[in-house]
């Protein structure tokens, strides 16, 4: 493993816990990508502030490992595991109208993500599909079909958090399917932002580098196509611009969606919550 994104121990003293009235296993917070790095962080740590979480992923076995996760720790929340395909619109609503069926759905967690790195003129079409599908399409499906179950609950509140990145702000070579992906993510949380009358809100989160499985296989690709060493990848491409040259672990950004989701994120809406160690904003 490449020194410095070697994948963290998820612990309960990492988790922010917030004093909620309806963080309780009377709502539902659906989280998708739930199977592996940040999606199963925010899974774990919102079970951890006693909602219950529908989580979803393609992988059923990612899945079992985050109820063990969640277990481990002795949450006091729910982990309601709901398989699923987020490429197959049937699949999406049927994870919908199951997560519906826990209880109140109060909150979605979009963060299912993949990348895939080569230069424009050669990007496969397939793979831009796919990037589309999961990252944009389905969380517009799930909005679509979540924000009538939020306004059904009994005071209409709740919130709907995007997982984008520093990518959906600025652009890289080699990423153009991710960087579109993530651009139209945060205009889609605008949208969301706009017809949601206040009480259902929406927000992104932006980090920069993440110590997950999505960072670490794309070390390799990135380091062939730019033929550098993949340590220069870390030290140089996604750290490079960063004044905290220190990559963040997953159970950071799950903490920024309990905020987003809370009572205290009341007024964060149609905006981005941007952790990024000061790559966006300052330069040498």
């Amino acid at each position: 493993m490449t020194d410095g994104v070697e994948p963290p121990e998820l612990t309960a003293d990492r988790i922010l816990t917030l004093d909620d009235d309806r963080f309780t296993t009377d709502s539902v917070a659906l989280v998708t990508g739930a199977g592996s790095g940040i999606g199963r962080a925010t899974a774990v740590a919102l079970a951890q502030n006693g909602l219950a979480v529908a989580a979803t992923d393609v992988d059923e076995e990612g899945l079992a490992n985050t109820t063990e996760k969640a277990a481990e720790l002795d949450t006091g929340g729910e982990i309601h595991e709901i398989a699923g395909d987020l490429t197959d619109d049937e699949d999406v609503r049927r994870i919908v109208d199951e997560a519906a069926e826990v209880g109140d759905l109060r909150y979605v967690a979009n963060i299912a993500g993949l990348q895939h790195i080569s230069p424009l003129p050669e990007f496969p079409m397939k793979q831009y599909d796919l990037l589309h599908d999961v990252m944009l399409r389905a969380p517009f499906l799930i909005a679509k079909l979540v924000m009538p179950h939020i306004r059904e609950t009994d005071d209409g509140v709740g919130a709907i958090g995007n997982m984008c990145s520093i990518h959906g702000h600025t652009a890289t070579q080699d990423k153009a399917g991710y960087i579109t992906s993530k651009f139209g993510l945060r205009g889609l949380t605008k949208s969301i932002a706009a017809e949601g009358d206040g009480p259902l809100r929406a927000f992104t989160v932006s980090t920069g580098y993440v110590k997950t499985p999505l960072v670490t296989e794309q070390i390799p690709d990135t380091a062939e196509e730019r033929g550098i060493s993949e340590q220069e990848v870390v030290e140089d491409v996604m750290l490079g611009e960063s004044q905290v040259t220190e990559m963040m672990e997953p159970v950071d950004v799950a903490n920024l969606f309990t905020f987003g989701f809370s009572k205290y994120g009341q007024h964060l809406d149609g905006e981005d919550l941007t952790w990024d160690g000061g790559h966006l904003s300052t330069y040498e």
